[in-house]
């Protein structure tokens, strides 16, 4: 399986959207477990890694961009 490339501050896509609808996530936190951002409502939720790698659907826009 090819490892999904990621950093800190990468505006990612998941494979479900959050509750308030929107899709977009912010990668504010990264070690052992990685915590992201709702783009649309502020709320942050924090994952093991392993488990973000898979709900992950692709980076929209990178950090350093």
């Amino acid at each position: 399986m090819v490892e999904k490339e990621f950093e800190l501050h990468d505006i990612v896509q998941m494979k479900k959207p959050h509750p308030c609808g929107e899709n977009r996530w912010k990668i504010i936190r990264m070690g052992m477990d990685i915590r992201i951002k709702c783009m649309g409502c502020d709320h942050s939720v924090m994952i093991p890694r392993k488990e973000f790698a898979k709900k992950m659907k692709k980076v929209l826009e990178k950090a350093s961009n």
